[in-house]
């Protein structure tokens, strides 16, 4: 098996062939003067299972391209498998048709990387679970729920159990699933926040559904943009009474002002995962906290490399 990294994310990639007790193959990945991508792989990779590791993030256009010629070179130089590890899939958002003649681009996205070469990606929560769907090849999609369960546990809990009054909070409808399953794991209640999103980047909440007068409110999410509609909804559920208000969010794009707003809202904390590598503002930061997810794709990985289930790993 080798693990080869792109430049989206290096930190995570390090830390993952550190679970795995490897070191990430020598490659090239440089820029011509016209910023035209170049990839040479340094070791040789016949016949071996290869595990690219690069998010598609800022900026998405270039890491994409990256993710794709690594693919290519891996292939001509004869790989035997593989596998696109991308822990944030870009574009994903763009996932069905929302106005007359607007693209599909999550599936375009799936027919490049598969034209590529990749015989197979490992991802994790991906915006919309019907992008599995989209690739021709086997998808792993990873969920990040029990990393935050663990988090949650680790520091709420006070001997052995956590407070009384916790609520799972989906700041939409379309999360309520992702907080079900947290809520249900730590016994906790469940509010939802009914918004109306006016245009991109920007949303309105309009009210909550679900009693959070005078508890401890943990929002979930999986992507944090412009993080407007968390900020919003932490200073909804203030207003209506929540003795706090923290969030849990799977990937910080946090792009723009996000992370000025995260830090002027009421929220008290907001803990992102490693899925995008933190920008210095990022970690500058007195509330936003980064947990690592190498472990679980470490895991995940070596599960797929002696072909042995990753289901189980949320059993």
């Amino acid at each position: 098996m080798k693990i080869i990294a792109g430049n989206s994310n290096r930190p995570l990639a390090e830390a993952i062939a550190q679970n795995l007790g490897m070191s990430l193959t020598q490659a090239t990945i440089r820029r011509f003067a016209d910023m035209e991508v170049f990839v040479e792989i340094l070791e040789n990779v016949r016949g071996e299972d290869v595990f690219v590791i690069q998010p598609t993030s800022f900026p998405a256009n270039d890491t994409l391209m990256e993710l794709l010629i690594m693919i290519d070179a891996l292939r001509r130089a004869s790989a035997r498998r593989i596998t696109a590890v991308i822990p944030y899939y870009g574009y994903a958002r763009q996932d069905r048709k929302t106005s007359s003649r607007s693209p599909i681009t999550a599936k375009l996205i799936a027919n490049i990387i598969t034209t590529a070469g990749a015989h197979r990606v490992l991802t994790l929560d991906l915006h919309a679970g019907q992008i599995q769907g989209f690739f021709d090849i086997p998808v792993d999609n990873l969920f990040v729920g029990p990393v935050f369960v663990r988090h949650v546990r680790d520091t709420l809990s006070v001997q052995g159990r956590l407070p009384e009054g916790l609520v799972i909070v989906s700041p939409d409808v379309g999360g309520v699933v992702r907080a079900r399953a947290m809520a249900k794991k730590l016994d906790a209640g469940l509010a939802i926040i009914d918004k109306r999103r006016e245009k991109a980047g920007e949303s309105e909440v309009m009210h909550i559904i679900g009693e959070v007068d005078g508890r401890h409110c943990i929002m979930l999410d999986d992507i944090a943009d412009s993080a407007g509609t968390l900020c919003n909804a932490a200073g909804a559920l203030k207003k209506a009474g929540a003795a706090s208000v923290t969030a849990y969010v799977s990937h910080g794009v946090l792009s723009g002002e996000a992370v000025e707003r995260v830090n002027k809202s009421p929220l008290e904390c907001l803990i992102i995962t490693d899925s995008i590598e933190a920008t210095p503002d990022v970690l500058k930061s007195p509330k936003i906290k980064q947990i690592s997810i190498a472990p679980l794709m470490a895991e995940a990985i070596i599960r797929i490399s002696q072909e042995r289930s990753v289901s189980s790993l949320f059993g």
